[in-house]
């Protein structure tokens, strides 16, 4: 582990929160098609990050950073107020940003083609 792919765990991490802030502003505001976009802000943020680091751990970094940000969204004030409402799009941009941020950490990560394969014994 180097400092540089530290560093870029960390930026992904800290891209998955501003992409979770902006999605759960953005869901609500323009409900189907501002859900869509937002879904497909967290596909983006994670598939792009296993496409950058080259392993698994490139995509949970900002699924992990969406998942702060959101959660620290949810949680009630004291003031009463919060910043998702109890409404049907809201629950599908949490249970579909888990949905994509899981299938893009389970994505096989393939080699860019022109690798030549291994051989075992040489």
């Amino acid at each position: 582990m180097t400092a540089g792919r530290l560093g870029a765990f960390a930026v992904l991490a800290v891209t998955g929160v501003v992409v979770g802030a902006a999605g759960s502003l953005l869901q609500a505001a323009w409900f189907p098609a501002g859900l869509l976009l937002a879904l497909l802000g967290v596909a983006g943020v994670c598939y792009g990050g296993l496409q950058a680091v080259g392993s698994r751990a490139g995509a949970v970094a900002p699924a992990g950073g969406w998942l702060l940000a959101v959660l620290f969204l949810t949680a009630s004030r004291p003031e009463g107020d919060f910043l998702f409402g109890a409404g049907v799009g809201a629950y599908l941009f949490l249970l579909g940003g888990v949905m994509v941020a899981v299938m893009s950490a389970t994505l096989p990560y393939l080699p860019p083609p022109g690798v030549p394969p291994a051989r075992l014994g040489k």
